[in-house]
């Protein structure tokens, strides 16, 4: 309860000072993914002449934002989780606190700030119409918390990581947007050769993409593997990213 209260405190602070002094305040926060749906949206919508497969599919715009912004929080969480432990160097061995409560404050900022924007996103695109299930949102929810789960679980990993190999951090969005591209963020899985459409069953971040088009759109669920993969990615990351954050933190003074 100790590690958590003090997430929560880092989380409300980071959200403070993240957007202090700015003119927008934490409007940005909802205008920036905003302006990169908009670009994605005109070179996939309009240039590409990107179709969502089906003859009662959605429209290419609420297709595109109920897979890409549950994306930006999660990348943005992991990207900024990495650096939490380097970025509060000044705390280590200073001060007696639970170590991964730094690592959760950035992702419990970023989910709080991305999916209250979702939220009103999801509602703007209900009342113009485009077919989004707004009831879907409750069953959007648990998909939601395990996408956290996933993203706290790689942020352990890579912040303990990031105090010895200093190249995670700048390489890291690179890797995030290569793993973007080859989910089926921009397209249905439909569209790729039907030898490859299984080989998505493997990508965790698909089944997340498949399952709230499913409740917030009307579209086909994801399948039982999908789901299986995805699950047990989630279980991995988080012992796998809490057992090595564990036993890394003892080290954490001697390289920072």
């Amino acid at each position: 309860m100790q590690a958590l209260a003090l997430a929560l405190h880092l989380a409300r602070r980071d959200l403070k000072n993240r957007y202090l002094g700015s003119f927008s305040g934490g409007a940005w926060a909802l205008v920036q993914p905003l302006v990169q749906l908009a670009v994605y949206a005109f070179v996939f919508g309009y240039l590409f002449k990107a179709r969502v497969p089906g003859a009662d599919a959605p429209g290419y715009v609420p297709f595109l934002v109920v897979a890409m912004w549950p994306w930006v929080a999660f990348s943005e969480a992991v990207t900024r989780a990495t650096t939490a432990i380097q970025d509060n160097a000044s705390l280590i061995g200073k001060v007696s606190l639970p170590r991964p409560a730094l690592v959760l404050a950035p992702v419990l900022a970023s989910f709080a700030l991305h999916g209250a924007g979702f939220v009103a996103l999801l509602l703007v695109l209900a009342a113009a119409g485009t077919g989004v299930h707004l009831s879907g949102l409750l069953l959007a929810l648990p998909a939601l918390l395990l996408l956290f789960a996933l993203a706290l679980g790689i942020s352990l990993l890579l912040s303990a990581m990031q105090v010895f190999v200093r190249d995670i951090a700048p390489a890291l969005p690179q890797i995030l947007m290569l793993w973007m591209f080859i989910s089926p963020v921009f397209y249905a899985r439909d569209i790729l050769p039907e030898e490859y459409r299984s080989w998505m069953d493997f990508n965790p971040y698909s089944v997340f993409v498949e399952y709230f088009r499913f409740a917030l759109l009307g579209m086909p669920p994801p399948g039982a593997r999908g789901v299986v993969v995805g699950v047990a990615a989630v279980l991995l990351a988080v012992v796998t990213g809490y057992a090595a954050f564990r036993r890394l933190e003892r080290h954490f003074e001697d390289f920072l």
